[in-house]
């Protein structure tokens, strides 16, 4: 069992994402992310998802070069969405 918070695994990220694979159903992801904000509902529970069950607070590390931190998850998040790097992790 993962720990409340942690990242998902590589695997668990395949599974997530897979219904987003193509870059048309991922954008859309970060459409409502961009209009709604990440208190939506929806995108809490896609995050929580993401995170097991609890999204995390505070300083994010992450996998992308030149850019290992962000405040929060929902600024990394959005770098994803306006980056186009729509299956990075943190």
């Amino acid at each position: 069992a993962q720990q409340l918070g942690t990242p998902l695994s590589d695997q668990e990220y395949r599974q997530f994402f897979g219904s987003l694979r193509t870059a048309r159903r991922a954008s859309t992801a970060c459409l409502l992310r961009a209009l709604y904000g990440c208190q939506n509902p929806l995108v809490r529970r896609l995050d929580e998802y993401e995170n097991h069950g609890v999204i995390p607070e505070g300083p994010i590390c992450s996998e992308v070069p030149g850019t290992p931190f962000f405040p929060d998850f929902c600024t990394f998040a959005f770098y994803r969405c306006t980056r186009k790097k729509y299956f990075i992790k943190v």
